[in-house]
């Protein structure tokens, strides 16, 4: 059973008082509830912020320029502590930069993600900067938001006149992506913004911004609710060359990204991969598309889609070593094309999982695995079925071995190719500690379930949930949290 009393904030936006009836007439009950769970102690949230940490300046890709700022987009709550920051901007100095990206499903797309999507098809995947606010999601805002997200690409790119070199069509204009994130059913504060924009000129200028320090700045900016920046960097060989990849993303809330490419436009997940390997826009697109699949869209925290997801991606060839290099083409060299795949994918499931840790109220990482699939979809389909389960995150939170509830998620997933056969399933958890496997079912028979081991397994932090079908051999994962009790000022409180 599920009980639930919600305090909205004006994150939603918009008049709530169509629900004041029915909060008065439950009000009673809920207060009895509520009375009664304060009375009792509960777990607390874990740390999260032991996940931020600093990364060398030398881990960070050439060739690009970033930094952040306070604005003024987001309050000031405090004079003895440092203004949030609010705009974070990254330009890359190369003339021939690739750039792809990966949008929201939801029908109500935010502004910025339909100026993005123009920009991306006007310059055939050669835009070279992104601009992103916090505070305000610049979503059903009409025309009027249309028009802020172009004035957001024009100015960014007169920095990209004085920063940046230019491109190979000798054009400045509309070399800008967009991203916003905070409240929906608001206008940006517009003139605050572009103002800020102009004033990124100095930073962009100044040494900080090739390293660390300026990519800290971005990470910071992109942040609503989120409890630390996430941020991450690494190096991989690449035709005897190493590049260098980092990225960015933020979410903790409103998190169950379903995003595609731009040719098929579909709190928020928001997330920027830059690297300074060489590869064709086209090429570009198509690994990360592959990547998101196995990353991004593999996450969820509470269910909901939001109208702002967005994951874009740069690549400016300005690695040591790679000046006169051809970029690389998905069909002229599949074997560098795969590797730089496959080191996309596997940091951007790095990225992804940073989300689903710092998931609002979450006390538990949870890694769904299912194998022996027909088809990679159908193993997808079922992990993310496993994952949404209110009734299995919440025996996560209560740490209850009731692995019926993950069989009966499994059993109810739709639109596969091809029927589940119970008698073929197999069932376990894999402890976080590296012991063995708690195996429940076997080929569609019951074990004898150890219970104090099980119960042992699900105290700690993070556990794997593995599926096995036994009708073929692809696999898939998906990242999820539990759900728990949250609690915070103005803003909401829910009980599972």
């Amino acid at each position: 059973m599920l009980l639930a009393t919600i305090s909205f904030s004006n994150r939603l936006g918009g008049s709530m008082q169509r629900i004041a009836p029915l909060a008065n007439a439950t009000s009673r009950n809920t207060r009895s509830i509520g009375s009664s769970l304060h009375s009792q102690s509960h777990k607390q949230t874990p740390s999260k912020t032991h996940h931020f940490y600093s990364i060398p300046d030398s881990s960070f890709p050439q060739g690009y320029l970033a930094t952040g700022l306070h604005c003024g987009v987001k309050k000031i709550k405090s004079t003895s502590s440092p203004p949030p920051l609010d705009l974070g901007i990254v330009l890359s100095t190369s003339p021939r930069t690739s750039a792809a990206a990966c949008f929201t499903k939801n029908a109500f797309k935010a502004a910025p993600v339909t100026v993005s999507t123009e920009v991306l098809a006007q310059t055939g995947g050669r835009a070279r900067a992104l601009v992103v606010n916090s505070g305000c999601a610049n979503a059903v805002t009409g025309k009027q938001g249309l028009r802020d997200a172009w004035d957001m690409v024009r100015t960014t790119d007169a920095l990209l006149a004085t920063h940046g070199a230019t491109n190979s069509s000798g054009s400045m204009e509309n070399q800008t992506l967009v991203m916003s994130t905070g409240v929906i059913g608001q206008l940006l504060p517009i003139n605050t913004i572009l103002s800020g924009i102009e004033r990124a000129s100095v930073s962009c200028g100044s040494q900080e911004a090739l390293g660390f320090a300026g990519w800290e700045k971005v990470a910071k900016a992109f942040m609503t609710t989120d409890t630390f920046p996430k941020l991450r960097a690494r190096s991989f060989e690449l035709n005897g060359t190493t590049v260098r990849i980092a990225g960015i993303d933020k979410g903790a809330g409103m998190i169950h990204p379903n995003m595609g490419p731009p040719s098929a436009p579909h709190a928020t997940l928001l997330g920027l991969i830059a690297t300074d390997a060489a590869i064709n826009p086209k090429s570009l697109q198509s690994a990360l598309t592959y990547a998101v699949e196995r990353s991004f869209n593999s996450i969820s925290v509470d269910g909901d889609m939001s109208t702002n997801d967005t994951i874009v991606a740069f690549a400016n060839g300005a690695a040591s070593g790679l000046e006169n290099n051809e970029e690389i083409d998905e069909e002229q060299n599949p074997e560098e094309f795969r590797i730089f795949r496959n080191e996309l994918t596997s940091f951007a499931v790095d990225l992804a999982k940073l989300v689903v840790r710092d998931g609002e109220g979450a006390t538990k990482f949870v890694t769904v695995t299912v194998q022996g699939a027909p088809t990679f979809e159908d193993a997808h389909k079922i992990a993310s079925t496993v994952s949404t389960s209110s009734l299995v995150k919440c025996a996560l939170y209560g740490e209850d071995a009731n692995w019926g509830r993950i069989l009966c998620a499994v059993g109810y997933t739709t639109s596969l190719s091809r029927p589940i056969d119970p008698t073929k399933i197999s069932l376990s958890f894999i402890p976080s500690d590296g012991s063995e496997p708690l195996k429940l079912l076997t080929q569609g028979e019951p074990e004898i379930v150890d219970e104090v081991r099980a119960k042992v397994i699900l105290e700690r932090e993070e556990l794997e949930i593995k599926v096995e079908l036994g009708l073929g051999s692809e696999i898939a994962q998906y990242f999820t949290c539990d759900l728990s009790h949250v609690r915070r000022q103005d803003y909401v409180f829910i009980l599972y």
